[in-house]
Parts: C-alpha cells; structure tokens; sequence
C-alpha cells in the first residue's frame, strides 16, 4: 500500500526496503537483527481452462483469474546480500528449484522505477517527448470515410498519430449511413475511447460485432469488462475461438453510398490501444479496396461461424494459409539465388520450419537483412550455412513492434502482419498476412526497412556465437533511425502551414532517401 520509493525534501529517493531494514527493530521489538534480505517471488500465470467444456466461458475464466493469485511459486529473486542460511530459508517455504533462484545486487522489480520516471520535477532527464502528428490526409476536418473513397492510407505510429483510427471507429458510431462496425480487440487497455464508441454505436441500434480476445494474457480483467459492457449495449460479443487466439488486428465498416453499401476495412500490426500507440512502433494500413474489405468479411464470417471456410482470396490467415505463404515467398527467392533479397521485421523469430528454409536461402546466396527486437534462435554468419544473414535488434526510445516483410521477387514485395514468426502465431492464433500493392505505401514501408536496417545508434547486432555487439556508429553519418522519423514527421508538419500537400509529399520522400 506504501510506495516503493521514499522521497525525500532534498529529492532523494530511498527504496522501502532500506527503511524496513533500518527501523526493523521498531517492526519487531525485543528482536535482534541477525541477517536480512530482500525477495520477490513469481508465480506461474497460466490459467488451465477446459474451453470445451465450459458452459459459461466469463465464469471460468474470472474463476481463473482468481486462482491466479495462488499460482505456484515457479521463480525466486534474492538480494545478494542473502546467505545460505536465508537461501535455503526461503527455499524451504517457496519449493522453488534451485535452477529457478537468481540474486541480484540491484533492486528487484526495475519496473517499479516508473514511479521515480513519472516524477514530472525530473521531466527535463528523459528523452525529450515527440507528439504524434496528424499528416496529409489526415491533417484536416475532412470526413474520414470521404478520405478512404479517393485512397488508401498507411500510418506509422507513434510518429503519426493513432487519432484518425480511433476517429474512424466514433464517426462510424455516429454516422447515419453506417450499417454495421466489425472489429477485433486483443489488448484495448485500461479506458478505451474505442470501446467506448463500439458501445455507443450498439446502443444506437447498429449493428456492432466485437471478438474480444479473453485470453490475452494480463490483459484478461479488462477484456472480461468491456465484454460485459458491450454484451449489455446490445453488441454481438464473441470470445474467441475453442483452442485459438484470436491475435489479428482487424475492424470493418459497412457503410450505405448513394444506392449501394461499401466497406472500409483498417488492417494492423499493433493492438487499439491509444496508450501504447504512443510508445510502440507499429503500422496502421487503411483502405476501401473491394479485394482486401470482402477478404476481411470473409475473415470476420468465420469468426462468427458464418462461415466454416478458412481461406482467403487477397489476404491470408493463420494457422492455414499464413505460414505456407512465407515459406513459398522464401524458397521463391531461394531460386534467384544472388539475386535474392529478404527484409523482415519481427518481434520474434523461433519456427523451425522457417529458420530452415531462412538458412536454405543464405546458401543459395539471397541476401537476407533481419530486424527481430526479441527472442531469435536463427544464428548468423556461420560458415555455409548463414554468412548471407545479417541479424541486428534495434532498442531505443519506442518499442518496435511493427511487423513488416520485404520479398523482393514476390508480387505484391510488401507485407504487414499481426504475427510473429513464432509457431504459437504461425500455428495457434487466428493472424493476417496483408500484401500492400499500393506502390506509394510499399515505397513508404520499404524505407522504413531500409532505414532500419542502416540505424548504427540503435542497433544491435547478433553474432554467430549468440551474442549481441552493437553496431559501430560512423561519427560522419549517424542513422538514429527513431530520431530521423521523429524529425521527418516534425519537419513535415511545420511545412503544411506553408506549403502545398505536393510540397510536403516531396520533403517526406527525399527525407526518407537522404536517411
């Protein structure tokens, strides 16, 4: 119930557990102080739920949430002060293995460091903050389905504002000639405008269709509370699908033009939370493309079990389509040989399959440029069977969550996903693949790529031995890649105030090429 850290007048911050073992005398009188240490145990978060045997999905799953609380104890953090009379103490009544114990000679619980962070007296020793911008076309007051009807449109957040998404879905709730809003939600956060205007819309008597994910982890309280807010607006709640995930982010609108109905579909790479679209990179692509909107009807029927037909004509869905098509699109490559190349940007890289036919493809000679933020168990730079690869992992200012695939010989070359190469997306969640043939928006993707792949602030780079060395900045050209999208979308902004849309068209790409 106290803070974690004690600020003192003269702006010193001392953890808790200093004062607990300063005054512990006063904690437990008549006591000596003989030895102590700090400690945080971790429990095993997964819920077991039998879906097909659930009568009532919510009533489980908050019984599980519950049960969560007394999970068993799987990991033991210990001060590095403790010693083998307090070790074997602590292990006595947590049963951890002895594997699972770590010390630590910092404090345990880094995350608790926010508090210090958020100290708005400190705002002047953080990263000076980037506002996200509105660009053309989303610069004016111009109705958002009358934007869509001339073109698609592609956002890269944060540096350009999640807004017109949020405001796609609350005009759609108001606007009279809307029929019906589908849409997917995985992780909305804590107090969603989005929601809240899905509920509004039902209760205006569209027709609203949510799948609310239940089992994203951490994240399932708050699902289970807009799906009883939705469910009681009169919305068509669905909780996913017996042993999937649903992970696709996904939202479709129908809409009444003239004497015919159209669809506007927004397909993306993150999840429809305004609060982390401010400090993840992500890619939103918006678009009224007949081939793309009747792919996501498609895709949002077989949610519903309107349709038992997995299979899409333009986009392509996980766990039956999507992983089939990435390994095609390699071994295509794998045919150029020299001429080959691959960029792909991934949170994650752990399917077998893949990293197989990854290696297949370095030794048929494609040139092969990957951007994995986490976990990646392909290894470059070995002798025959990886020296084409080249790994590097970009840690900055913004988490890099994009997913974004570059193919060079394939036709569209540029896709965004939902998913990582992982086999619980690949296999086990319900994803999208969306190829982008629009060339104006492949260009835009297809220079963030390059960008990335040429940051030497940022980057990381992973050897053949595991390791992770970082990139050697050239001190006549440093590419921080977060900065240079942050100065473009700054630059771009300012110059709508003056300048014509063509201008500021012409000053996005030569910035982007200049980088």
């Amino acid at each position: 119930m106290l803070p974690r850290f004690i600020e003192l007048e003269n702006g010193t911050y001392v953890p808790i557990e200093t004062v607990v073992a300063e005054h512990i005398s006063e904690l437990f009188p008549g006591f000596t102080l003989d030895k102590y240490s700090s400690f945080r145990v971790t429990r095993n978060a997964d819920i077991t739920i039998e879906e097909e045997e659930a009568d009532d999905f919510m009533e489980i799953l908050e019984e599980g949430l519950r049960l969560r609380k007394r999970g068993e104890m799987v990991r033991l953090e210990l001060g590095a002060n403790a010693d083998a009379d307090l070790i074997n103490f602590f292990n006595h009544h947590t049963n951890v293995f002895k594997e699972d114990i770590y010390y630590f000679s910092t404090w345990l619980n880094l995350g608790s460091l926010w508090q210090i962070v958020g100290n708005k007296n400190l705002a002047h020793l953080t990263m000076p903050a980037h506002k996200p911008r509105n660009l053309p076309p989303f610069d004016s007051n111009e109705n958002i389905f009358a934007i869509l009807d001339k073109q698609d449109v592609a956002l890269y957040h944060p540096y350009e504002s999640f807004d017109p998404i949020t405001k796609l879905i609350q005009q759609a709730s108001k606007d009279p000639d809307v029929f019906a809003i589908r849409m997917t939600l995985y992780r909305a956060g804590a107090n969603s405008p989005i929601v809240n205007a899905l509920t509004a819309a039902a209760e205006s008597g569209k027709q609203v269709t949510v799948m609310v994910e239940l089992k994203a982890r951490f994240d399932e309280e708050n699902n289970l509370i807009w799906a009883k807010q939705l469910e009681q607006s009169g919305a068509h709640v669905i909780f996913g699908i017996t042993g999937f995930k649903v992970h696709a982010k996904a939202a479709l609108v129908t809409r009444r033009v003239g004497d015919t109905l159209k669809q506007y579909a927004h397909i993306g790479t993150g999840n429809y939370n305004s609060t982390t679209a401010k400090i993840y990179t992500d890619i939103s692509y918006l678009t009224s493309d007949e081939a793309i909107t009747n792919d996501v009807t498609r895709f949002f029927h077989f949610l519903t079990g309107f349709s038992k037909k997995g299979k899409l004509n333009t986009l392509y869905m996980a766990p039956t389509q999507m992983k089939p098509k990435l390994l095609s699109m390699i071994q295509n490559e794998m045919k150029m040989e020299k001429e080959g190349h691959i960029i792909v940007k991934l949170n994650s890289l752990v399917d077998e399959d893949v990293i197989r036919a990854l290696y297949k493809a370095s030794q048929a000679g494609v040139k092969i440029e990957l951007i994995i933020r986490g976990i990646c168990c392909l290894r470059p730079g070995i002798e025959g069977l990886s020296e084409n690869i080249r790994v590097i992992s970009i840690i900055g200012k913004y988490l890099e969550h994009a997913r974004i695939f570059y193919f060079k010989h394939a036709a569209p070359q540029i896709y965004l996903s939902s998913a990582d190469w992982m086999p619980r997306n690949l296999l086990r969640r319900i994803e999208l693949l969306t190829g982008i043939s629009n060339e104006e928006i492949a260009s835009k993707l297809l220079q963030i790529l390059q960008l990335q792949c040429s940051d030497n602030v940022l980057a990381y780079e992973l050897k053949s031995d595991g390791g992770y060395i970082k990139v050697a900045t050239d001190k006549n050209k440093t590419i921080n890649n977060q900065e240079l999208i942050e100065t473009h979308t700054n630059k771009v902004h300012k110059a709508l105030k003056k300048e014509t849309p063509n201008y500021v068209q012409q000053l996005a790409t030569r910035l982007f090429k200049e980088s």
